[in-house]
């Protein structure tokens, strides 16, 4: 996962409350364990029935309750994908939410007002140490949870989060030769 600080650049719309994963990655295209080849699906029957149309800019602007419904990796994946590097909404379902951050997509909390501001403006930039997202109608503050932020600003994945304890894990080996295994007595 590459480090996050900074964001910027043009902002895509998608004024559209209570996506979910259904939408942005149908179910049709969940058959691959990798996480590539996923962004040209994106929105697959919004966008080839003509519903909407999307550039694969830096931001990505929606509605409240993005990323709703099931509990799919695959929809993240889909996203940053296509171009996105972080989505700002009103609100956000939690395990989409999470899954976003697992995988260095930023997800940032916004009034509806603020997000409008946002979208009009059509560029913006994102500080996520800072955690603000500046644009022409101004200056919004977002809220990060500090282990989210160490995992975004350090590009650090799940694997990489565990291996920051290496020393620690080292240590634990190296000392249980000396204890004795757990004993049962049930068969």
């Amino acid at each position: 996962m590459r480090p996050i600080d900074v964001i910027e650049g043009k902002v895509s719309v998608l004024d559209r409350a209570d996506v979910d994963t259904d939408q942005i990655i149908p179910k049709q295209f969940l058959k691959r364990v990798e996480r590539t080849g996923f962004g040209e699906f994106l929105f697959y029957d919004w966008i080839r029935d003509g519903e909407i149309e999307l550039e694969p800019n830096p931001i990505l602007v929606a509605g409240r309750n993005f990323g709703c419904g099931s509990s799919r990796e695959h929809a993240p994946w889909a996203l940053e994908d296509f171009g996105f590097e972080a989505i700002v909404a009103p609100s956000f379902a939690d395990i989409f939410y999470s899954n976003c951050t697992k995988i260095g997509l930023l997800p940032a909390i916004l009034s509806e007002e603020q997000c409008r501001a946002a979208a009009e403006a059509g560029e913006a930039r994102i500080d996520v140490d800072d955690e603000t997202v500046t644009c022409a109608a101004g200056v919004f503050e977002f809220a990060v949870e500090p282990d989210v932020k160490h995992r975004l600003l350090n590009g650090l994945d799940d694997i990489g989060i565990t291996l920051e304890n290496a020393g620690a894990i080292d240590t634990y080996e190296a000392g249980a030769a000396g204890r004795p295994a757990p004993v049962t007595t049930a068969l």
